[in-house]
């Protein structure tokens, strides 16, 4: 008798491609010269948003404590990723920034992204795939406090 395999919650469906996205952007931006990072750092390098973002909001958007994101934020500061610069509107705040080393990186992790989409796209066919994004974008509105 054979029993039938355990499907795995809908949440694991969802890691499993997100981890080998980011599995596969570490290996590119590795080989490109940008190895000197951990995954908890380029979590949070990877919600610093164009114009800088404060400490206190990179934590809760990474869900981890101040003092880690601090912790972090200083590493990839030393390596050159990211710089602190005063926030213009609030005199006592420092915002975080990509440094031109964090924007390259940057770069590259886009069109790493990029290609990835563009094989899951081919994979699932145009319309499967226009339907996983729109079923995705509308659970942003139950599941994302930053939308």
């Amino acid at each position: 008798m054979t029993e039938d395999p355990i499907e795995p919650p809908l949440g694991v469906l969802l890691f499993i491609p997100y981890r080998a996205l980011e599995n596969r952007v570490l290996e590119v931006l590795g080989a490109a010269g940008f190895d000197d990072f951990t995954l908890a750092q380029a979590r949070v390098m990877q919600r610093i948003g164009p114009s800088g973002t404060r400490l206190t909001e990179l934590a809760e958007a990474a869900q981890v404590t101040k003092q880690t994101a601090s912790h972090l934020v200083d590493q990839l500061e030393r390596t050159g990723y990211v710089r602190r610069t005063p926030d213009p509107t609030d005199a006592r705040a420092r915002l975080v920034r990509l440094a031109e080393r964090g924007t390259a990186a940057q770069a590259v992790a886009a069109s790493v992204v990029a290609d990835v989409e563009a094989e899951w796209r081919t994979h699932l066919g145009e319309r499967r795939w226009q339907q996983l994004r729109d079923a995705l974008t509308s659970l942003r509105e139950v599941t994302d406090p930053y939308r």
